[in-house]
């Protein structure tokens, strides 16, 4: 049940890499269709989020949409997707939330700047060079800021990744080698703690989500911990009422066996 994480930039013919690792491992390869699970549970247009991660979005697109739940609620189905197994999952912050998983290798496909602008002009089918360079960098600003502001870091950090690949110098059948092999070595097997560690994540995703969906929990912001089906909820929230609800929410999740709330409830000083 091989599960890869992987990240590519606009014009490294990272598609290409993906779509021969999805035939040679026999997985599937997943990533636009993310959006439309988001989307849906976002209750919002798919192009929106689209043109929100290409970094093409409006101000006002930008300032009116969550970006919260649009963190909760992708981190939920990247996690959900790694669960299920046999899937190569391309961006959405996956090599960032499957990162902590042992047996999942994290890829980047990438390649010099130049080399990707010929690449993408020769896809369009189009001789815009200065068209092509703006788009790419549009969506390379994009995905950089998403990043800091998700998960704190900086996009591109080769630290962040168990292998690089450079497409100007590897060929794709090459490439694609390369990840094969990662796949089968022995430190990316699952054993049963890697398991264990995806599962707990994907369950405190679940509980994070249900918050989210949920008008009493919705604006809860607390550490959700989970080992095996007992969950742990930790952190400060606005009122009784919303401690309550958000065990009560936790617990109504499917796979969330025991709940366990630390939570506190903000007390107004007396004058």
């Amino acid at each position: 049940m091989p599960v890869i994480a992987m990240t590519m930039e606009v014009g490294t013919r990272g598609s290409e890499v993906a779509a021969g690792l999805a035939e040679v491992l026999k997985i599937a390869s997943v990533g636009h269709e993310i959006v439309d699970q988001v989307a849906e549970k976002m209750q919002v247009k798919k192009s929106l989020l689209q043109r929100l991660r290409e970094g093409k979005a409006s101000m006002i697109e930008r300032l009116s949409t969550s970006q919260t739940e649009i963190a909760v609620y992708t981190a939920e189905e990247v996690l959900a997707l790694a669960q299920g197994g046999d899937v190569l999952i391309r961006g959405w912050g996956s090599t960032l939330l499957l990162r902590p998983v042992p047996h999942i290798p994290c890829v980047r496909v990438c390649a010099p700047l130049e080399a990707r602008v010929r690449s993408l002009m020769q896809r369009l089918d189009t001789d815009d060079e200065a068209f092509i360079r703006d788009e790419i960098e549009k969506s390379d600003e994009a995905h950089a800021a998403a990043m800091q502001r998700r998960f704190h870091v900086k996009w591109g950090d080769p630290l962040l990744y168990d292998l690089t690949l450079n497409t100007e110098r590897v060929a794709i059948a090459s490439c694609v080698e390369q990840v094969v092999a990662l796949t089968r070595r022995p430190e990316f097997q699952e054993t049963p703690a890697t398991r264990a560690i995806l599962d707990n994540l994907a369950l405190e995703a679940r509980v994070r989500a249900a918050f989210m969906a949920h008008e009493e929990t919705a604006d809860v912001q607390v550490t959700v911990a989970a080992d095996g089906p007992k969950v742990v909820l930790r952190g400060m929230v606005g009122t009784d009422a919303e401690r309550k609800a958000a065990a009560r929410v936790a617990k109504s999740v499917e796979g969330v066996g025991e709940v366990h709330s630390e939570l506190r409830a903000f007390r107004r000083p007396r004058r």
